[in-house]
């Protein structure tokens, strides 16, 4: 008996697992740039949010047709990589169709489940490449879907299919060597959906058969470690980040805005509200708001690496409804991009955050930020809870306090509120003004 398929795919295995182990190293590296912040309280409502989010793609039912779609390739992806479990052990100890004595006509009813899967996963990413390429969806067509990011989502979907046909395709030979008699082939019964490809290979004979299953099997397998990697490259990454995502979730309402705590204890003391720790020599700034990535917390880039460019932020959010150059789903791949550009600088030894660049300024344009209206309209339409939001604010506080930089109306608003403790330049006594007025009409 030859071992050489079974080293050949423990290769394989090692190669994908060490490329996999090097690639979730670096992208732990990165997110951990930014800034430590905590967030481990209410865990009961984190769990709730994580299931429900997550897991429960509660958020992406906004929209039913993509939502439905999208579940037949979650459920699909999950169900059917547990037929991977089979192919592993299989490559391993150099069987074939282990379970199948196991599990006996179950196994029959489980490959027919695997089938309609894999299927439906094929139909769902056929209509996606459809809706992505031919009815152009207008958010997939946004200035920051050029290149790179349209290619990926297009590599992804026919990797899927392929992946699909090549499931059927090794069933429906598997099946005609077992019915021809082939002792190292099981008869399963039948399998709906790989039978209706089985007249295509009738007339093959057995030698051919066997190529097309042997081939079909190793493209599958190897297709499945090579997916796995690539995803960490991709946007797909969100398959797994998700679910951190979702538990690290802002649980705070929607409308209350993260005050800097430096500003914040200073406008305490000044007035005479205690201050934890307020015997101690206050922490030096090193910076207002935020420039760079480091600048941002490590949930931010977390955030980043979980963007999943549905754009249903960017579709939902008023500022590019009105021509307005802000996309919150171009915020979230800068962040990203920024992170690989640095991160990359340093596993070369080179300058990492000290290479000339900048979060804003090179990747965010002062116009983008200012452009926001603090709606929260992206952070509710995100189906894994990522906070564009956040990330925007920061930078326009490192605008507003290291730079003095907002616009000459705003500066007008800021010392208004300042001063007269409203947006409107007229002293606070004359506030009620106009109820009065109100009141001395309805006496006449």
């Amino acid at each position: 008996m030859s071992f050489l398929p079974q080293l050949a795919f423990l290769i394989i295995l090692a190669t994908a697992g060490f490329i996999l182990s090097k690639r979730v190293k670096f992208l732990k590296r990165n997110i951990l740039l930014g800034k430590d912040e905590t967030r481990n309280d209410q865990a009961n409502a984190r769990w709730k949010t994580m299931f429900l989010v997550a897991f429960g793609q509660k958020k992406m039912f906004k929209r039913l047709i993509p939502a439905f779609l999208h579940l037949l390739v979650y459920v699909g992806f999950i169900v059917i990589n547990l037929e991977v479990l089979e192919f592993v052990l299989d490559g391993i100890l150099g069987t074939h169709r282990l379970f199948a004595p196991i599990l006996g006509s179950g196994y029959t009813v489980l490959m027919n489940i695997f089938e309609f899967l894999a299927v439906a996963v094929l139909f769902s990413c056929v209509v996606f490449l459809i809706r992505r390429n031919i009815l152009k969806v207008e958010r997939f067509t946004k200035p920051e879907m050029k290149g790179w990011p349209a290619l990926d989502g297009n590599l992804i979907l026919s990797i899927e299919i392929i992946l699909m046909l090549a499931i059927l395709s090794m069933n429906a030979t598997d099946q005609i060597l077992a019915g021809r008699g082939d002792a190292h082939y099981l008869e399963l019964g039948t399998l709906f959906f790989s039978s209706l490809l089985q007249p295509i290979f009738e007339g093959l004979s057995n030698s051919s058969l066997v190529f097309i299953e042997r081939f079909a099997w190793w493209f599958h397998i190897a297709g499945i470690l090579a997916f796995a990697v690539y995803v960490t490259y991709s946007k797909h990454l969100h398959i797994f980040l998700a679910f951190p995502n979702t538990w690290y979730s802002n649980l705070k309402p929607k409308g209350e805005m993260q005050n800097m705590p430096e500003v914040t204890n200073e406008v305490n003391m000044m007035l005479g509200i205690p201050v934890e720790n307020s015997s101690e020599a206050p922490a030096e700034i090193g910076r207002f708001g935020a420039k760079d990535i480091n600048d941002l917390s490590w949930i931010n880039l977390l955030n980043a690496y979980s963007c999943t460019e549905c754009g249903r932020c960017t579709s939902e959010c008023p500022a590019n409804l009105t021509g307005k150059k802000l996309s919150p789903r171009k915020i979230m791949m800068d962040v990203r991009d920024r992170a690989e550009e640095v991160g990359k600088s340093l596993d070369a030894g080179g300058a990492g955050l000290e290479d000339g660049k900048s979060l804003l300024g090179d990747y965010i344009s002062k116009e983008e930020i200012n452009a926001c209206t603090s709606c929260n309209a992206c952070v509710e339409a995100c189906p894994v809870n990522i906070d564009p939001l956040s990330i925007i604010l920061q930078l326009r506080r490192y605008v507003a306090m290291e730079e003095s930089g907002t616009p000459a109306q705003w500066n007008a608003m800021f010392q208004n509120m300042e001063t007269s403790f409203s947006p409107w330049k007229f002293s606070p006594s004359d506030r009620f003004n106009w109820a009065e007025k109100v009141k001395e009409e309805e006496m006449k």
